[in-house]
């Protein structure tokens, strides 16, 4: 029995006035939110392979920090959630200090992408744009930073050419794929992709957003919504929001291969830490990491838990390790306050 549930006509009458109004502001100023989109620094298309860009990110800082600095972000969702609006843009504050950024922008895969491989994506795609920036500043190596699930694409990069890399750093990079806490990894283990893969070819974006947010069903679906009309009121808050609803529904579908490698290798078998994680024909010797690393991880990230980031430190063989805890989530390591703090 619920008791303390006190609701007068009064009391409701005042709840829906007050829905309606912050409605009728968010009237008012709707076209300056609805028109938003994620993405703030201005950036140049510097080589274009396949349906992989590489992009250049503009700056004014006439003094670069050396060598200039690779992003390497997930093959899930956009690298735009590192430069979603100005002031929450990861990439403008790495501006600010000098940093000369390059970023894969990984497409959108198609029906004939169906068997690209994590191979490609390492060896191939990954490889090329490397070299390109080596031969563009006429250098022999770079830093690369490796966000999600791009730290396990940058590492096992990383550990494959370590002569092409100087610096490693990885954000939110899942690398113990079974810890107790990891949600994700407890709801992937009864999917058979090879199966899903078979069926559909390529796996779909949004199929993939459904379990995301079924993950936090409440918070991330039935909240959000309710709540929305008190953000998209204001026209900062709900100008925020909206870049943010459409970074999350930007889900380019997953090549059928390299999803199929990546889940099998990772969530089912856990490869990174037992070592035997396998690229083409090769197993990746993560003992040849005995670069500079930084690892940056989230204490409340409910998709990456840090016990799973924290594991990088056990597999490679580097003696300048750091590690780096933000009091936030996966996706708050971007834009929170926590963050940009």
């Amino acid at each position: 029995m619920i008791n303390n549930i006190n609701i007068t006509p009064e009391s409701a009458y005042a709840e829906i006035t007050d829905w309606w109004q912050q409605y009728m502001a968010y009237q008012q100023h709707k076209y300056d939110i609805d028109t938003v989109t994620p993405g703030t620094s201005d950036v140049d298309i510097v080589a274009k392979f396949e349906h992989v860009k590489l992009l250049r990110f503009k700056s004014h800082i006439q003094k670069r920090q050396s060598p200039p600095l690779l992003i390497s972000y997930a093959l899930v969702n956009r690298f735009t959630i590192a430069d979603l609006q100005e002031d929450k843009s990861l990439v403008a504050r790495l501006l600010e200090l000098g940093y000369d950024i390059y970023c894969l922008d990984w497409g959108y895969v198609g029906r004939a992408d169906r068997m690209v491989d994590l191979d490609e994506y390492i060896n191939g795609y990954l490889d090329t744009a490397v070299n390109y920036i080596l031969n563009h500043h006429n250098i022999d190596s770079i830093n690369i930073l490796g966000i999600c699930q791009g730290g396990v694409l940058a590492a096992s990069y990383t550990a494959l050419h370590p002569e092409k890399i100087k610096n490693l750093i990885t954000m939110v990079m899942p690398v113990d794929f079974q810890t107790k806490d990891d949600l994700l990894s407890h709801m992937v283990q009864h999917i058979d992709i090879n199966l899903a893969i078979k069926a559909y070819g390529n796996l779909s974006g949004q199929a993939l957003n459904l379990n995301f947010s079924g993950m936090q069903p409440i918070s991330l679906n039935i909240k959000k919504w309710l709540d929305s009309v008190y953000t998209l009121s204001d026209v900062n808050k709900g100008q925020f929001f909206m870049r943010m609803e459409k970074w999350i529904n930007d889900s380019p579908d997953q090549a059928g291969r390299a999803y199929e490698e990546f889940i099998g290798q990772c969530y089912h078998h856990n490869a990174l830490v037992k070592g035997n994680f396998t690229v083409g024909d090769k197993i990746v010797n993560y003992k040849n990491i005995t670069h500079p690393v930084l690892n940056i991880f989230g204490n409340k990230d409910h998709l990456v838990p840090s016990a799973s980031s924290k594991a990088l430190k056990d597999i490679i063989n580097t003696r300048d390790y750091e590690e780096y805890a933000v009091n936030t989530g996966h996706i708050g390591m971007y834009v929170s306050r926590q963050a940009k703090d």
